[in-house]
């Protein structure tokens, strides 16, 4: 059984250090360096990683927040202000995926580098990065699935859980698998640009891009069906009924056209249209 044991690490005086800004604040540092790691090893412009994440992590902040209030406008109509809180949760990934694309096409522009090359030896770092980000929600007793007696059931306090279920105690931890399955994503990825590395296989501009987003969204689709509290069009949670679940919906867009890209990369052996390409 989990449980949480509250959102703040530490508190002195007025200063609160809060276990989901500790774990952002990690996972952008083993990123910046995963990923400088692996920029040198596809003979990318030193120091382009550095560069890069500050300008990437803040977008993706700033998306990921944006995409959920959004959504859920409802909750911040009569206290816009709290939009601003982002240290209480509440953001979306495809929200920080849509703006960090925005933001890497600019950037490879700006710099003149091959978008797919520089995403590449990002997305390990991504799922790694979302793996541990997960644990935010745990701590935030946020972001969990429906009631479940299961052994590894998370108890959620009273006051976060949805009235319809304010008689259950425990409840799916989505955020386990999530991480889980982010994390197994991980080693697949690094084994891939790995055996690419070596010769061991053909490893084309832009294939592990395509595979983290068919492999993420994969997991995100059957995930998202069990979580009560997802973004939804057409409805409110826990059931969405008559409604659509947002994250579902990406996601199966996204596992499209991930599909299609190692389709593009496999089949007709062709190189993906660079979207940063200045003509």
């Amino acid at each position: 059984m989990f449980t949480s044991p509250g959102p703040e690490l530490i508190q002195l005086g007025p200063f609160t250090l809060r276990w989901y800004g500790l774990l952002i604040a990690a996972a952008v540092l083993i990123g910046l360096n995963l990923s400088s790691r692996l920029a040198r090893s596809r003979d990318l412009d030193n120091g382009l990683i550095s560069d890069l994440l500050p300008l990437l992590v803040l977008a993706s902040v700033l998306g990921a927040r944006a995409y959920y209030v959004a959504f859920e406008w409802r909750n911040y109509s009569d206290n816009w202000i709290k939009a601003l809180a982002i240290w209480e949760g509440g953001i979306a990934i495809h929200g920080a995926l849509i703006a960090g694309t925005l933001t890497l096409i600019l950037f490879c522009r700006w710099r003149r580098q091959s978008f797919w090359d520089l995403l590449d030896v990002l997305v390990p770092s991504l799922a790694l990065g979302q793996a541990i980000g997960r644990w935010g929600n745990f701590f935030n007793s946020e972001a969990f699935g429906v009631p479940t007696d299961l052994p590894w059931k998370l108890f959620i306090p009273y006051q976060n859980r949805p009235v319809v279920y304010a008689d259950a105690q425990f409840f799916h931890p989505t955020f386990l698998y999530e991480s889980i399955w982010n994390l197994v994503l991980f080693l697949l990825l690094i084994v891939l640009f790995r055996r690419g590395e070596q010769g061991k296989m053909t490893l084309p501009s832009g294939a592990l891009a395509c595979t983290y987003l068919l492999g993420y969204s994969l997991g995100r689709i059957w995930i998202e069906g069990l979580r009560i509290d997802p973004l939804c069009l057409g409805a409110l949670p826990p059931a969405c009924e008559g409604g659509l679940r947002i994250a579902q919906l990406v996601s199966g867009l996204l596992m499209l056209a991930g599909a299609a890209g190692l389709f593009w990369l496999y089949a007709r052996h062709q190189a993906l249209p660079d979207p940063a390409e200045v003509r």
